[in-house]
């Protein structure tokens, strides 16, 4: 198949939601339907052995939540898929900012109970100012939830989306008795039994037929042509251009955990979700088709494999073909490197691949020569942009807890840093290490993980800092800076990148200090120059 086919056939997303809107069981039932997997896991029971395909993690298994994004990669109908299922966990959000640079357009799941919640709004947010496309799917129809048109509402109010329903319910909760498929004209109805694949699908091109009255009945069957009606007159016709330019987001109506919807789902995403898309670097802007090729890190994964120690970079491939054993340019260290076994991901199966296409996500095993935002090329220097480091909202000092094992401590902190976990600052004034993070939560992934993983041990001590804040001097020489430095010394760390970061103890003290020097500018996010 032709370079150009291979970029035509890919299809990038990234599933983002609030936690427990379904985002993990939708991609499992996706996986599903690719013929990935043979049954679905039970993301929520401990019980059954077999967990989520994609949470791998011991961590997520315990507390069935999603703490790392996973990639995931199967063929459907002859177009290659990846997913890229993210943590919904507000704690958790900055890998999945992260990883919304990777994506090429995103399926914003929604309980029709709960409606939009506060982290979906928050990720909705960065899909918008990347114009990212969007499709929302609407889950848990079989049970009582709210209106679907005060949902829909809800959507683009609360979102700012302007949204046009591909799919209606039937009913919702105990009179659900299906979906009327607006994309496909037909109706699939709801049999309640998640163990069958694919549901009963009936074409119906007049919905004023009497043989939708002899599938729902009088009472259903009247009130979807009302709907219908209603949607036609109200919401703006889907327009693949619009869909395509972040302006319009098309909503399906369904059950991922009754398997219910997500075909229709699938089968629109594969016809109107782009092929991997431009992407712009500082120097300019790169497109998939060129030939050279150019990608960038947006994750790293340590101890894939509890075994051996094995760090993973996620690469995203933007231009040409990613190949095996060929020498490329890491553009910060200005070095070649070589991969002999690069990964493609199936969760934590991974296979080794020779050849990959634009929009395709490789693993490349690292012995700490990567971090996130690196970029790869075959000689060219660009520098793929967008992927900063916040400011936490937790500071804690991270103490050694086993005198015996510092190295290993030491070792593991560098590596979950490296992956973005959390962020390090070391103080200036006695080198004291203090862990950033974006939620309480990752605390206790760092010290579960530095146990399991490394054989280290930690304990934390509480931390007054308000925000972590990035210093620019505009002159290094000047006596403001110099004062500031001598008086706020206690304040002041260097974060793994070696810049210079002030630790305001309060908003006070750091409009105060803004105030005093004003030569100084102080940043919220990592990436300012």
């Amino acid at each position: 198949m032709s370079f150009l086919k291979e970029i035509e056939r890919r299809r990038t997303f990234g599933i983002i939601s609030h936690p427990d809107a379904g985002k993990t069981t939708l991609t499992e039932k996706l996986l599903l339907f690719g013929g990935a997997i043979q049954e679905a896991g039970a993301v929520k029971s401990n019980k059954i052995k077999k967990g989520a395909t994609s949470d791998f993690m011991e961590i997520e298994r315990q507390r069935g939540i999603s703490v790392a994004t996973s990639v995931l990669a199967f063929e459907y109908d002859g177009i290659k898929i990846n997913i890229l299922d993210t943590p919904g966990h507000k704690d958790f959000a900055e890998d999945t900012f992260r990883t919304l640079t990777a994506v090429d357009s995103v399926i914003v799941v929604i309980d029709v109970a709960k409606g939009v919640e506060e982290q979906t709004e928050k990720l909705v947010d960065v899909c918008r100012m990347r114009n990212i496309p969007m499709i929302v799917f609407i889950n848990k129809l079989d049970r009582e939830g709210k209106d679907a048109f005060d949902l829909l509402d809800e959507v683009e109010q609360k979102l700012g989306l302007r949204v046009t329903p591909l799919s209606f319910p039937i009913g919702m909760g105990y009179d659900f008795k299906g979906i009327y498929n607006l994309w496909e004209k037909n109706v699939n109805l709801f049999s309640g039994d998640s163990r069958k694949n694919i549901e009963e699908t009936i074409e119906i091109s007049d919905l004023a037929s009497e043989e939708l009255t002899n599938l729902v009945g009088e009472k259903a069957a009247s009130r979807l042509r009302e709907e219908v009606e209603l949607i036609e007159g109200i919401y703006p016709k889907f327009d693949k251009i619009e869909y395509l330019n972040g302006e319009l987001q098309p909503v399906f109506f369904g059950s991922a955990l009754n398997n219910f919807g997500v075909r229709e789902l699938l089968d629109c995403f594969v016809e109107i979700a782009p092929k991997p898309r431009p992407k712009q670097s500082e120097e300019r802007l790169v497109k998939p088709e060129e030939k050279t090729f150019s990608g960038f890190v947006f994750k790293i994964h340590a101890n894939m494999d509890p075994n051996h120690r094995d760090r993973l970079a996620f690469v995203k491939i933007v231009s040409g073909t990613f190949e095996r054993n060929k020498p490329y340019l890491h553009v910060r260290h200005n070095k070649k490197l070589k991969f002999s076994s690069p990964n493609a991901f199936f969760a934590e199966k991974k296979e080794i691949v020779d050849i990959s296409y634009p929009g395709d996500i490789v693993g490349l095993h690292d012995t700490g020569n990567f971090k996130i935002g690196d970029t790869l090329t075959e000689g060219e220097t660009i520098n793929y942009k967008g992927i900063p480091s916040f400011s936490p909202e937790h500071f804690r000092y991270i103490n050694n807890a086993d005198p015996l094992k510092a190295k290993q401590l030491y070792k593991g902190i560098d590596q979950l840093m490296d992956e973005g976990v959390a962020q390090l600052f070391t103080l200036e004034l006695n080198g004291r290490k203090v862990i950033g993070t974006v939620g309480a939560l990752q605390y206790e992934v760092i010290q579960y993980r530095l146990e399991h993983e490394y054989g280290a041990k930690c304990t934390y001590e509480n931390l007054n800092v308000h925000k972590a804040c990035w210093v620019e001097p505009t002159d290094k020489n000047n006596e403001e800076f110099k004062e500031f430095l001598r008086v706020k010394q206690r304040f002041l760390a260097k974060d793994k990148q070696n810049q210079l970061v002030f630790l305001a103890d309060s908003m006070f003290t750091l409009q105060m200090t803004q105030q005093k020097y004003p030569s100084i500018k102080f940043h919220l996010t990592s990436e300012y120059n």
